[in-house]
């Protein structure tokens, strides 16, 4: 089936298409029943798939002070055959949301209920602004929570305050007011991340953890710890030697022992600390790897901030965009590192999704591993976005969605697919840092079936934007074979040698709200 076709057959909601049947209303929420009508991509570089594109929410907000419609930045988590994702709905050009939107779906078979969180004004909550999402399930209380970013109302002239919250729901559809995680007049933070201890027996189940970094602290790290299902958080506490840095994302291992993968906060290293006493101390981070970075074209806002995801044995894997195994480091892979104890990391490896001489650039990834696998059978998915040819401008940049597969513990991986794209740049809302699609996307594994969550805009309808989450329904097909062996690359591993301290001193740190 030609390209075209096949995008003409995507079963769509939002401005200026016909969209779902809408099956019910309530306060702050809206069932939607979505089409999933089978959608075949095929090109010379990505494998035959069967799959179709279900949009899972839309941007309600029609204030005139942020750009509309608008949705950006998906996390999701899944539990069973329940998965939640949350996002940024009405970007605002110089930072944050009008609100994060939250989609939950609860049997795989197309039913999205979703709604926004009572978080700022614009939804009925204390708030001016909201960002960087993220989802965390806490299996020994039964409860769901999303913690995000939010902008004080009153903010005193020439500073600047972003606080840490949670909101917590127990049926996935209802959700509390925000819950303070930090915060406080002298509080800039960045990039939160939630997680939660679900291993019934560690001594620390029911231990949820929030990473933040204080951007006015020069993106000091902070940790808070809560035992309640949420409801309270510990004072945050810093690493052993005070790190700073960005985009961390914490995982936890079945012992107990957090593990969180981060950026420095200049962004030219991987880092990576960790706690073995429930979050009562952290320990002074280590080197991963360093980072070496494309600047991707047309002045897309991307950087090599980590994707972390755990297996059910307790490994750890990070991937990031880097362009080290590129020749003049004309564009970027995705590559990947791992780790069984936080401490030392194996050589990173360039995932195969193209030769190396192809001259596309891949970037933002979302990686995910299926929880039920483990050792050499261990099950891992990676999205990103990409652009065909690195080599184009903001006028004629092409900006696609693929996805690989590994069943091997990332040994081999599958030829690519195409999930959606191609978008053109002028589609995305404008930031202070390029076009924004999202400093990160999300892919959870639902009963061992790959779900990506990633922003996809269409061209604009009547002055405004036409950008939603989606995700995919059916089955990706294996397809095309496998790809030769990831490539290694080598240049400062710590596996399994001597643990590396890392630089302490930031230099001009960026705000990625």
């Amino acid at each position: 089936m030609a390209r075209a076709v096949a995008w003409e057959r995507v079963k769509m909601i939002g401005r200026g298409t016909r969209g779902p049947r809408v099956l019910r209303r309530g306060r702050g929420k809206v069932v939607l029943l979505l089409s999933c009508g089978v959608v075949l991509f095929s090109s010379a570089s990505s494998a035959a798939a069967r799959f179709s594109l279900t949009q899972v929410s839309v941007d309600p907000f029609t204030n005139a002070t942020s750009q509309h419609a608008t949705q950006v930045e998906p996390d999701s988590f899944a539990s069973g055959n329940t998965v939640v994702s949350a996002f940024q709905s009405g970007r605002f050009s110089d930072g944050g949301a009008s609100d994060i939107g939250w989609a939950t779906s609860r049997g795989g078979d197309g039913r999205w209920t979703t709604g926004s969180l009572p978080l700022t004004e614009f939804a009925g909550g204390p708030y001016a602004r909201a960002t960087d999402p993220s989802v965390a399930f806490d299996a020994a209380h039964h409860m769901w929570l999303i913690s995000s970013l939010v902008l004080p109302p009153t903010v005193p002239s020439g500073s600047e305050e972003w606080w840490v919250v949670v909101n917590r729901s127990r049926d996935r559809v209802h959700w509390s007011g925000p819950v303070t995680v930090a915060s406080g007049p002298s509080l800039n933070a960045d990039k939160s991340w939630t997680v939660c201890d679900n291993t019934r027996s560690s001594r620390f189940f029911g231990h949820c953890y929030t990473e933040f970094d204080d951007f006015g602290n020069n993106e000091k790290i902070e940790m808070s710890t809560s035992t309640d299902g949420g409801q309270t958080w510990g004072a945050p506490r810093t690493t052993a030697a005070g790190d700073y840095g960005t985009g961390g994302q914490p995982v936890v291992q079945p012992n107990g022992t957090v593990i969180v993968p981060i950026d420095d906060a200049e962004e030219e290293n991987v880092l990576a600390f960790r706690s073995t006493d429930g979050g009562a101390s952290w320990s002074a981070a280590v080197k991963v790897s360093p980072i070496r970075f494309h600047v991707d074209a047309g002045g897309l806002r991307s950087a090599a901030l980590p994707s972390a995801a755990i297996g059910r044995a307790g490994r750890v894997y990070v991937a990031w965009q880097d362009c080290r195994f590129r020749a003049g480091c004309s564009s970027n892979d995705i590559v990947l590192s791992m780790s069984d104890d936080g401490l030392h990391w194996s050589p990173v490896d360039r995932v195969p999704i193209d030769p190396v001489s192809s001259g596309a650039d891949h970037f933002i990834p979302g990686l995910a591993v299926d929880p039920l696998t483990s050792g050499a059978q261990t099950r891992l998915a990676l999205t990103y976005y990409y652009y065909p040819s690195a080599s184009c401008t903001v006028e004629t940049c092409q900006l696609d969605v693929g996805t690989v597969r590994s069943s091997d513990d990332g040994a081999h991986w599958t030829a690519p697919v195409q999930l959606a794209g191609p978008m053109s740049l002028s589609w995305l809302p404008e930031t202070g840092l390029g076009y924004m699609v999202g400093d990160y996307i999300s892919t959870s594994f639902v009963n061992h079936d790959p779900r990506p969550f990633f922003a996809l805009a269409k061209p604009p309808v009547g002055g405004l934007f036409n950008e939603a989450i989606y995700t995919i329904q059916g089955h990706l097909e294996q397809g095309g074979g496998q790809l030769q062996p990831a490539q290694q690359d080598n240049p400062t591993s710590i596996w399994p040698g001597s643990v590396a301290p890392t630089d302490r001193a930031p230099a001009a740190p960026v705000t990625r709200r």
